[in-house]
């Protein structure tokens, strides 16, 4: 049987296997897989819901210059081992857990999350790990309004290759990514990989405004960054609810991106993340 993931794709995954060492970690007979990159100080990322650690595709050349990249496949995503649990809570602690393990319990690390991997992010870092500075891009679970582009297909339902490409296309288009063409086969085929592997459900947990509490626990340096047309967001009304009168807070909207911006607007954030990681 052929992948419906698209073989563009599939090299891309190849070669990036081929360059990175692979640290599968096992919390209580949870397996977390962590994927490094680079050298220099620990910087760990982690995708967002229906992701993987693909979802950080086009970052890794720019920030594995700079640091050591740890990526996660988050517990119920990617190469890791199936959810043995359903919570968010749960999620949060399994996620601390395995980084203790990978790094050990004292080491110092940056930390940066991407949608539901921002909440994940905010949460391990009120934990109280030692992040030493902390980036989300798009987080979910703020709280604040949302604006619908398009209502979401039902890609399980797919009768064939072609139905599955199509859903896929404008589910990318409808939630993820706003320039008509950056919703290029890469992004299609990292999208397939990576609702395909997916067997935690995050969507109704990134609709509770568990971020601000987060934020409050965690009094480091943090880097919101949205884009314009972010449609789980409305970053205006965050820039001044979450932003503002926070003297450890910064935040930055990217013109003409939506969602995904650490992929639509690689050449934008890639900077913006090194210069925060490096102050």
């Amino acid at each position: 049987m052929t992948s419906p993931v698209n073989q563009l794709t599939l090299d891309w995954m190849a070669e990036y296997e081929a360059k990175c060492q692979r640290h599968l970690i096992d919390v209580d007979g949870q397996q977390v897989m962590w994927r490094q990159f680079g050298q220099g100080e620990p910087l760990l990322l982690i995708h967002g819901g229906h992701g993987s650690w693909l979802h950080w595709a086009r970052n890794i050349d720019a920030l594995s210059k700079k640091f050591t990249l740890y990526i996660a496949d988050l517990a119920g995503y990617g190469d890791s081992s199936a959810p043995e649990f359903d919570d968010f809570e749960t999620m949060v602690q399994v996620t601390a857990a395995s980084i203790r393990t990978l790094l050990g319990p004292a080491t110092p690390f940056n930390l940066a999350g991407f949608s539901f991997g921002g909440l994940v992010s905010a949460n391990v870092a009120a934990e109280g790990l030692a992040v030493k500075r902390l980036a989300l891009l798009g987080p979910g679970g703020h709280g604040g309004p949302r604006r619908e582009r398009g209502k979401l297909v039902n890609w399980k339902r797919a009768l064939s290759d072609e139905e599955l490409l199509e859903a896929m296309r404008f589910n990318l288009w409808a939630h993820m990514i706003y320039a008509d063409e950056q919703v290029d086969p890469f992004a299609i085929g990292i999208h397939t990989y990576s609702c395909i592997n997916t067997r935690f459900r995050s969507r109704g947990i990134s609709g509770r405004g568990l971020l601000g509490p987060a934020l409050d626990a965690y009094a480091g340096p943090t880097l919101i960054v949205w884009g314009e047309h972010d449609i789980t967001c409305t970053p205006d009304y965050l820039m001044t609810h979450m932003i503002e009168g926070h003297t450890n807070r910064e935040g930055v909207i990217l013109p003409d991106v939506g969602h995904w911006v650490n992929y639509e607007d690689a050449t934008h954030v890639d900077p913006i993340l090194i210069d925060w990681f490096t102050a």
